[in-house]
């Protein structure tokens, strides 16, 4: 073998010959691989025709031994050598098939590295993936945590977790797997499937008076005092977000979401998929306002940059100019990337949504609350609450 066709050997298995060179080589060794098949065949062509001449040749190998035992070589030799030459070539082939998908993967794992961290793609995707549940399921939110993956892949996954009195309780969990910018469907494991089922009425021409929900509040009063309760109200009309904060303000419950009517969810009396908005607001990098940062170098070239921010300040019943700003830009963001806000939570159309609210404004149709069982039992007192729906109930952990 030559010192260059090693050389060639060499760069190939490195990967770092050129196309033209590297598939010239492949077929260089796939010959050799052919020709030490054939070589393979007629050794054993070889052996059928010795058993027939067994006699003969063992007097012609006889006579040779007695005139020159130097030359000597059983035919095993040859078929042993043909055959370790052969089981090199594959050795190295597999060798070289693996040598290049270790380099993939590595290379694969680098490029997955930078394309999330750059521009805070990581970040922005994990905003827009809880933000659109967060609005697309009522007093529901998730935290997300990410784990990089080769092949340009990126998991999130979370805790599912709902207002129950004063905790947030675990209600399931949350996971999708993203490939650069291309989100895959998302995956909800509730722990309790009837926590995704509940509904609003919608006050539509009266037609909602024939849904009766008695059984609703019978459940709420045979509950045990010492519980505190997640409940869904309907409306009688539709309200301002000034207009059901004032409303909210005087009893003791405490509100979670909110409920809006955006012209597509809302077409029937029964509204299983409605849009909303959580009562703490959903703030998003360009809400914050840095307050210090510091940057620390890390090895020659490496650095690392702290800081601490805040976001804006709200009123437990007020500031709905910004609560209901805050809406709209989330329903911009989740438009933004509408396969992946589509993947996470279910919308109907959320360009027509945004378009109906931004021309009739922000009007309430419902509200999800939570408090004490007692306080709750309270509220069918309230001429503007039409109907209610009883959700999560917990053991008491109310403070006031």
């Amino acid at each position: 073998m030559s010192e260059e066709f090693k050389e060639r050997l060499r760069k190939y298995s490195e990967g770092s010959l050129p196309e033209a060179e590297r598939a010239e080589m492949e077929q260089e060794l796939e010959k050799l691989e052919i020709y030490q098949g054939y070589l393979d065949e007629l050794m054993e062509r070889e052996d059928d025709q010795s058993a027939q001449k067994a006699a003969w040749k063992s007097g012609w190998m006889a006579a040779q031994d007695g005139a020159n035992p130097a030359n000597k070589r059983p035919a095993t030799s040859e078929k042993r050598i043909i055959r370790r030459g052969k089981w090199k070539a594959r050795i190295s082939n597999t060798m070289t098939v693996l040598s290049a998908f270790l380099a993939f993967t590595v290379i694969s794992s680098i490029i997955t590295a930078i394309y999330y961290s750059t521009g805070e793609r990581g970040e922005t995707y994990r905003d827009v993936i809880s933000s659109a549940i967060a609005v697309s399921s009522p007093n529901t939110v998730v935290h997300l945590n990410s784990n990089a993956k080769t092949f340009f892949r990126m998991n999130y996954s979370g805790r599912l977790l709902k207002q129950v009195g004063s905790d947030q309780v675990d209600v399931g969990s949350y996971s999708t797997q993203m490939l650069f910018g291309l989100g895959g469907v998302g995956t909800y494991n509730w722990t309790d499937e009837r926590t995704s089922r509940q509904f609003f009425t919608y006050p539509q021409d009266n037609q909602s008076q024939g849904i009766v929900d008695s059984e609703q509040w019978e459940r709420l009063d045979k509950l045990p005092e010492g519980t505190v309760a997640e409940a869904y109200l309907s409306l009688d009309q539709l309200y301002s977000t000034d207009e059901l904060l004032k409303k909210l303000e005087p009893l003791n419950v405490l509100p979670v979401w909110f409920a809006v009517d955006d012209g597509l969810s809302t077409d029937d009396v029964v509204v299983t998929s409605p849009l909303g908005f959580p009562y703490q607001p959903i703030w998003h990098a360009k809400d914050m306002t840095v307050q210090s940062a510091t940057t620390e170098k890390r090895g020659w070239f490496g650095s690392v940059t702290s800081s601490s921010s805040s976001s804006p300040s709200v009123e437990a019943y007020g500031s709905s100019g910004l609560r209901e700003q805050n809406f709209l830009d989330t329903l911009r963001l989740l438009g933004d990337y509408k396969l992946l806000s589509g993947n996470a939570g279910f919308f109907f159309d959320l360009d027509k949504s945004l378009s109906y609210i931004e021309k009739n404004g922000v009007q309430l149709y419902g509200v999800v609350v939570t408090g004490p069982v007692k306080e709750l039992l309270g509220l069918q007192e309230n001429a503007w609450i039409s109907h209610i729906r009883i959700g999560e109930v917990r053991l008491w952990n109310w403070r006031d």
